[in-house]
Protein backbone atom coordinates (compact mmCIF):
# COMPACT_ATOMS: atom_id res chain seq x y z
CA UNK A 1 0.00 0.00 0.00
CA UNK A 2 1.81 3.28 -0.73
CA UNK A 3 1.59 5.96 1.29
CA UNK A 4 0.43 9.17 -0.58
CA UNK A 5 0.89 13.18 0.62
CA UNK A 6 -1.35 15.90 -0.80
CA UNK A 7 -0.06 18.81 -0.87
CA UNK A 8 -2.09 22.03 -0.85
CA UNK A 9 -3.01 25.49 -0.48
CA UNK A 10 -6.30 26.70 -0.78
CA UNK A 11 -9.92 25.20 -0.93
CA UNK A 12 -8.92 21.62 -1.98
CA UNK A 13 -11.59 20.84 -4.40
CA UNK A 14 -9.14 18.72 -5.97
CA UNK A 15 -8.20 17.01 -2.58
CA UNK A 16 -11.76 16.19 -2.17
CA UNK A 17 -11.95 14.39 -5.47
CA UNK A 18 -9.20 12.22 -3.99
CA UNK A 19 -10.94 11.35 -0.44
CA UNK A 20 -13.93 10.74 -2.41
CA UNK A 21 -12.32 8.60 -4.73
CA UNK A 22 -10.70 6.73 -1.97
CA UNK A 23 -14.08 6.31 -0.17
CA UNK A 24 -15.53 4.57 -3.38
CA UNK A 25 -12.36 2.38 -3.20
CA UNK A 26 -11.14 4.06 -6.69
CA UNK A 27 -7.23 4.31 -5.42
CA UNK A 28 -6.07 0.78 -5.62
CA UNK A 29 -2.83 -0.04 -3.45
CA UNK A 30 -2.94 3.58 -2.32
CA UNK A 31 -3.92 5.53 0.69
CA UNK A 32 -3.96 9.49 1.82
CA UNK A 33 -1.73 9.44 4.56
CA UNK A 34 -1.20 13.12 4.85
CA UNK A 35 -2.17 16.62 3.46
CA UNK A 36 0.17 19.84 4.17
CA UNK A 37 -0.88 23.47 3.45
CA UNK A 38 1.91 26.08 2.19
CA UNK A 39 -0.81 28.28 3.92
CA UNK A 40 -2.54 28.28 7.20
CA UNK A 41 -5.98 28.14 7.82
CA UNK A 42 -7.26 27.22 4.49
CA UNK A 43 -10.51 25.09 3.84
CA UNK A 44 -8.56 21.87 2.71
CA UNK A 45 -7.03 21.90 6.15
CA UNK A 46 -10.79 21.41 7.22
CA UNK A 47 -11.54 18.63 4.17
CA UNK A 48 -8.56 16.45 5.48
CA UNK A 49 -9.76 16.98 9.42
CA UNK A 50 -13.50 15.60 8.31
CA UNK A 51 -11.80 12.52 6.37
CA UNK A 52 -9.69 11.87 9.22
CA UNK A 53 -6.56 12.26 7.48
CA UNK A 54 -3.62 13.93 9.35
CA UNK A 55 -2.72 17.25 8.50
CA UNK A 56 0.27 19.74 8.88
CA UNK A 57 1.02 23.37 7.42
CA UNK A 58 4.25 24.18 6.45
CA UNK A 59 3.77 28.07 6.22
CA UNK A 60 5.63 29.88 3.14
CA UNK A 61 6.26 33.13 4.73
CA UNK A 62 8.23 31.80 7.97
CA UNK A 63 10.71 30.33 5.07
CA UNK A 64 13.41 32.96 4.05
CA UNK A 65 13.31 31.01 0.50
CA UNK A 66 11.71 28.27 -1.59
CA UNK A 67 14.72 26.18 -1.07
CA UNK A 68 14.37 25.98 2.76
CA UNK A 69 10.68 25.56 2.46
CA UNK A 70 11.63 22.29 0.26
CA UNK A 71 14.12 21.09 2.61
CA UNK A 72 11.65 21.10 5.07
CA UNK A 73 8.69 19.58 3.09
CA UNK A 74 10.90 16.87 2.21
CA UNK A 75 12.20 16.14 5.47
CA UNK A 76 8.87 16.01 6.57
CA UNK A 77 7.96 13.58 3.98
CA UNK A 78 11.07 11.23 4.51
CA UNK A 79 9.65 11.48 8.11
CA UNK A 80 6.42 9.87 7.18
CA UNK A 81 7.95 7.21 4.64
CA UNK A 82 5.70 9.23 2.16
CA UNK A 83 5.64 6.96 -1.46
CA UNK A 84 3.66 9.33 -4.12
CA UNK A 85 3.31 13.54 -3.37
CA UNK A 86 0.58 14.96 -5.36
CA UNK A 87 0.31 18.58 -6.06
CA UNK A 88 -3.24 19.41 -5.68
CA UNK A 89 -3.71 23.53 -5.89
CA UNK A 90 -0.37 23.94 -4.10
CA UNK A 91 0.87 27.71 -4.74
CA UNK A 92 4.26 27.42 -3.71
CA UNK A 93 7.38 26.99 -6.03
CA UNK A 94 9.47 24.01 -5.17
CA UNK A 95 13.33 23.76 -5.50
CA UNK A 96 15.72 20.64 -7.05
CA UNK A 97 15.95 18.73 -3.73
CA UNK A 98 12.40 17.30 -3.64
CA UNK A 99 12.77 16.03 -7.21
CA UNK A 100 16.07 14.27 -6.37
CA UNK A 101 14.64 11.98 -3.95
CA UNK A 102 11.16 11.83 -5.77
CA UNK A 103 12.11 11.86 -9.37
CA UNK A 104 8.70 10.88 -11.11
CA UNK A 105 7.36 10.51 -7.86
CA UNK A 106 5.16 14.38 -7.83
CA UNK A 107 1.92 14.22 -9.46
CA UNK A 108 0.10 17.78 -10.11
CA UNK A 109 -2.90 18.29 -12.17
CA UNK A 110 -2.91 21.91 -14.83
CA UNK A 111 -6.09 23.02 -16.10
CA UNK A 112 -5.23 23.01 -19.33
CA UNK A 113 -4.35 20.85 -21.84
CA UNK A 114 -0.23 21.12 -21.59
CA UNK A 115 1.93 22.65 -23.69
CA UNK A 116 -0.91 25.25 -24.21
CA UNK A 117 -1.54 28.29 -21.49
CA UNK A 118 1.31 26.60 -19.11
CA UNK A 119 4.42 27.74 -17.14
CA UNK A 120 4.89 30.65 -14.93
CA UNK A 121 1.73 32.98 -14.30
CA UNK A 122 -0.79 30.08 -15.52
CA UNK A 123 -2.33 29.46 -12.67
CA UNK A 124 -6.22 29.61 -11.33
CA UNK A 125 -8.50 31.42 -13.46
CA UNK A 126 -5.23 33.18 -15.35
CA UNK A 127 -5.37 29.75 -17.78
CA UNK A 128 -8.92 29.87 -18.57
CA UNK A 129 -8.69 33.66 -19.26
CA UNK A 130 -5.95 33.28 -21.69
CA UNK A 131 -7.47 30.44 -23.09
CA UNK A 132 -10.69 32.20 -23.71
CA UNK A 133 -8.64 35.15 -24.83
CA UNK A 134 -6.87 32.97 -27.89
CA UNK A 135 -10.21 31.50 -28.78
CA UNK A 136 -9.43 27.53 -28.45
CA UNK A 137 -12.69 25.57 -28.94
CA UNK A 138 -11.60 23.00 -26.38
CA UNK A 139 -9.46 23.23 -23.36
CA UNK A 140 -9.05 20.49 -20.76
CA UNK A 141 -7.13 19.25 -18.19
CA UNK A 142 -3.36 17.64 -17.79
CA UNK A 143 -2.00 15.42 -15.09
CA UNK A 144 1.85 14.98 -14.99
CA UNK A 145 4.76 14.28 -13.42
CA UNK A 146 6.44 17.72 -11.97
CA UNK A 147 9.98 18.38 -12.97
CA UNK A 148 11.90 21.58 -12.22
CA UNK A 149 10.85 23.25 -15.29
CA UNK A 150 7.24 24.68 -14.10
CA UNK A 151 4.24 22.40 -15.96
CA UNK A 152 7.18 20.58 -18.19
CA UNK A 153 7.31 17.20 -16.54
CA UNK A 154 6.39 13.74 -18.87
CA UNK A 155 2.05 13.88 -18.95
CA UNK A 156 0.64 11.38 -17.62
CA UNK A 157 -3.15 11.80 -18.48
CA UNK A 158 -5.07 14.81 -20.43
CA UNK A 159 -9.05 15.20 -21.41
CA UNK A 160 -10.50 17.82 -23.17
CA UNK A 161 -13.97 19.16 -23.01
CA UNK A 162 -15.41 21.79 -25.97
CA UNK A 163 -15.26 25.70 -25.11
CA UNK A 164 -18.74 26.91 -25.41
CA UNK A 165 -19.38 30.89 -26.75
CA UNK A 166 -20.47 32.33 -24.00
CA UNK A 167 -18.37 30.92 -21.22
CA UNK A 168 -16.32 33.04 -19.04
CA UNK A 169 -13.45 32.00 -17.03
CA UNK A 170 -15.54 30.99 -14.31
CA UNK A 171 -18.03 28.88 -16.10
CA UNK A 172 -14.54 26.86 -17.95
CA UNK A 173 -13.04 26.64 -15.07
CA UNK A 174 -15.97 24.62 -13.30
CA UNK A 175 -16.44 22.53 -16.55
CA UNK A 176 -13.15 21.52 -16.53
CA UNK A 177 -13.09 20.71 -12.64
CA UNK A 178 -16.20 18.66 -12.94
CA UNK A 179 -15.52 17.19 -16.07
CA UNK A 180 -11.45 17.48 -16.40
CA UNK A 181 -9.83 17.27 -13.53
CA UNK A 182 -12.06 15.77 -10.66
CA UNK A 183 -11.67 12.20 -12.90
CA UNK A 184 -8.26 12.17 -14.19
CA UNK A 185 -6.25 13.29 -10.64
CA UNK A 186 -7.29 10.29 -8.86
CA UNK A 187 -7.16 7.59 -11.70
CA UNK A 188 -3.25 9.00 -12.66
CA UNK A 189 -2.69 8.59 -8.82
CA UNK A 190 -4.15 5.00 -8.64
CA UNK A 191 -1.77 4.02 -11.85
CA UNK A 192 0.80 5.73 -9.86
CA UNK A 193 0.20 3.29 -7.17
CA UNK A 194 -0.43 0.28 -9.06
CA UNK A 195 3.26 0.66 -10.56
CA UNK A 196 1.53 0.72 -14.32
CA UNK A 197 3.03 3.98 -15.35
CA UNK A 198 5.95 3.51 -16.59
CA UNK A 199 7.75 6.40 -18.27
CA UNK A 200 10.42 6.70 -21.63
CA UNK A 201 11.92 9.86 -21.79
CA UNK A 202 8.79 12.24 -22.18
CA UNK A 203 6.29 9.68 -22.71
CA UNK A 204 4.46 7.96 -20.27
CA UNK A 205 3.07 4.56 -20.98
CA UNK A 206 0.37 2.73 -19.23
CA UNK A 207 1.05 -0.74 -18.13
CA UNK A 208 -1.77 -3.31 -18.08
CA UNK A 209 -2.83 -4.58 -14.71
Amino acid sequence: MKKIAVLVSGGGTNLQALIDAQSRGEIVNGKISVVISSVPEVYALERAQKAGIPSYVLDRKYYPSSQSMTVALLEKLRELSIDVVVMAGFMTIVTKELFEVYNNSVINIHPALIPSFAGPGCYGLHVHEKALAYGVKVSGATVHFVTEECDSGPIILQKAVDVLPDDTPEVLQRRIMEQCEWTLLPQAVSLFCQNRLRVDGRVVRILEP
